[in-house]
């Protein structure tokens, strides 16, 4: 789409020399171009269009008094160029490969085209001007994509205007539905030292339902959208995703239930020693934290899977998720704590049974909120706190997603290191003076072997959940993470309440 203010250095004098912009362009001859630019465009000439763009990428280093244009942006300027040389108020131009289509209008326009993409005016300057729009069916063979991760993955679209635009709504069908983080882009022939790329500034995504994508833009050049593989392209491997997914979920929220009812069962039984009391107070939180995580992420996929994606709904879903699973890991590192505290402090003496809870409840939910909020504070106005295909934290735009594996593998290594120092302490400490301290030492054991388990499985099932950010293509990496993840319920009913032996009398 041709810019009505283009930008500076577009059209450089070597450009001009080459045809009078004062000539005007008939319908049969347009028609010729067309029909020339599309065979140029086609699947078979994507090889030699590689080969150009990489060589041009190569030398665009080289210092000069001239700058240097691509090969891809040079042809996309001369379609617009001859565009504006139309004299036609209206036209219509169909080839195999292009479509043009040339209109006038007096206020906002509305209108679709082949199908496939669907353009609407909404702010103008009004009165009558001309919009002429053309698009594309193979130009992704030719404008390449420098990101490797993305690809373009829907029409492009050439817009230009007699008159000031000054807001544009395009909305494409996306060519394979499987890729994900869509993002509204236009051909910014400056970048790269002016060999031309994809830019989203200026661009932002509106709505994405099932198989199309709404963009939002205040001004005009040549548009489409890339997605990211991020997510699996194989329909076999997302179905198998989502059923390891929701029935691990199910197994892990049953396993919750089933783990709170125990501990209400117990409660007064285990609230005569004061580190048994705290390490079950912990293993409650930790599995009412998970639980609620879990309640909201169902509620996030039933927002994220519906017809039309509801921003308020998901960021909400998103705040919550983000909370409670923070709130699991800041519950865990207050457990290791306190057992690093009790076994330094001799099992007797020191922070009273209210004051301990005071800072347990602080650490464990006090934390995670600070964090939610200021990630919730500093992302959102830029609306980059979600992802555009899911409800969770965004990555791409703001990389708000540190906010949640920073803390995670921090406290994971934390909690490694307190183990590593109370097995050793115990170790050299075997002597038990009375039965109160044995019973003491039974409730240290007990809180051991739980984080000796759940700790390097929480740590590994999150470090899973990184690799699938570092590796977005290994099905393995995505298969593992949805395994470990589903099942975090199960295994803190195992081993957070089942493996004291006290629970089982």
């Amino acid at each position: 789409m041709v810019s009505s203010s283009p930008l500076p250095g577009d059209h450089p004098a070597g450009t001009r020399a080459c045809s009078d912009p004062s000539k005007p362009v008939q319908q049969q001859q347009q028609k010729h171009i067309l029909l020339t630019t599309g065979v140029l465009t086609t699947d078979g000439s994507k090889e030699s269009w590689n080969i150009l763009n990489a060589d041009k990428a190569s030398n665009s280093s080289v210092s000069g008094p001239v700058p240097t244009r691509g090969v891809s942006s040079t042809l996309l300027l001369a379609i617009e160029m001859l565009t504006r040389r139309i004299t036609n108020d209206s036209l219509d131009i169909n080839t195999p490969h292009i479509l043009l289509n040339k209109t006038t209008s007096t206020d906002n326009f509305n209108a679709e085209f082949n199908s496939s993409v669907e353009i609407n005016v909404l702010e103008s300057d009004g009165g009558n001007k001309s919009i002429t729009v053309i698009t594309f069916a193979s130009m992704n063979n030719v404008l390449p994509v420098r990101d490797e991760d993305n690809v373009i993955n829907g029409r492009v679209v050439l817009v230009q205007s007699s008159g000031a635009i000054n807001n544009v709504s395009f909305t494409f069908d996306i060519f394979n539905e499987t890729l994900g983080n869509p993002k509204c882009v236009f051909w910014n022939f400056s970048l790269f030292e002016g060999i031309g790329g994809w830019d989203d500034e200026g661009c932002e995504l509106v709505n994405r339902p099932n198989k199309n994508v709404t963009c939002n833009c205040n001004h005009l050049t040549s548009f489409s959208i890339l997605m990211s593989p991020y997510l699996p392209d194989d329909p076999a491997l997302l179905f198998l995703l989502k059923f390891i997914t929701y029935i691990g979920v199910g197994i892990s929220i049953a396993s919750l239930v089933i783990c709170l009812i125990i501990e209400a069962v117990i409660w007064r039984k285990i609230r005569k020693n004061n580190t048994s009391y705290l390490r079950h107070v912990s293993i409650v939180n930790i599995a009412v934290s998970l639980l609620i995580a879990n309640v909201w992420f169902i509620i996030g996929a039933f927002i994220a899977d519906a017809d039309e994606k509801e921003p308020p709904a998901c960021i909400t879903a998103t705040f919550f998720i983000h909370l409670f699973y923070l709130a699991l890991f800041f519950w865990m590192l207050a457990s290791s704590l306190l057992l690093l505290y009790r076994t330094v402090n001799v099992f007797d003496g020191g922070l009273s049974k209210k004051s301990m809870l005071a800072i347990g409840f602080t650490l464990g939910y006090g934390a995670p909120l600070v964090t939610t909020i200021i990630t919730i504070a500093v992302t959102q106005p830029k609306e980059a706190y979600i992802q555009n295909t899911g409800c969770w934290l965004n990555w791409d735009q703001s990389k708000a997603l540190l906010a949640f594996v920073v803390p995670v593998l921090l406290i994971v290594v934390i909690n490694l290191v307190i183990l590593l120092v109370v097995i050793y302490k115990m170790l050299r400490r075997r002597v038990v003076a009375d039965a109160a301290q044995a019973a003491e030492r039974h409730v240290l054991v007990v809180i051991i072997r739980s984080l000796a388990v759940l700790t390097p499985f929480f740590g590994l099932t999150w470090g899973l959940g990184v690799g699938t950010m570092a590796k977005p293509k290994d099905r393995g990496i995505h298969v593992s993470f949805a395994f470990f993840n589903s099942l975090q319920g199960f295994f803190i009913l195992v081993f957070g309440t089942l493996l004291d032996n006290k629970v089982c009398v």
